[in-house]
């Protein structure tokens, strides 16, 4: 029962974020508002319910079958990718770099007056 529940609300997190990027006509793709929608829920109850921990696990389990359709969506249109290659390793290569950078700068951010100063003997 308690995986189901923890299914319950992953799945309801993302509809009402589809509902809300749909209904507002949002630039957001419906499941980042519903993982953002899950955070501040999380962040509310101040820990993560076990049921939602034991659905979140067991997906995690099997996360690298969610890579199959994309990988035969590469296959399907190679030919609309190798005509945008360059084009594509550019974005890749920038989008990459810039995502460090942030997360570099985010991670400083969070670290800062975390760090203990004092000699360690």
């Amino acid at each position: 029962m308690p995986l189901i529940f923890g299914m319950s609300v992953l799945l309801g997190c993302q509809f009402v974020g589809e509902l809300l990027a749909r209904g507002l006509a949002l630039p957001v793709p419906g499941p980042v508002i519903g993982m953002v929608i899950l955070l501040l829920g999380l962040l509310v109850n101040g820990r993560v319910p076990d049921s939602l921990r034991q659905s979140g696990e067991g997906l995690l389990r099997y996360l690298t079958l969610l890579f199959v359709p994309a990988g035969v969506g590469i296959m399907v249109h190679v030919g609309l990718i190798r005509g945008d290659l360059w084009s594509l390793v550019v974005i890749l290569f920038v989008s990459t770099g810039m995502t460090l950078g942030v997360t570099a700068k985010v991670m400083a951010w969070m670290n800062r007056g975390n760090v203990d100063t004092r000699e360690r003997p």
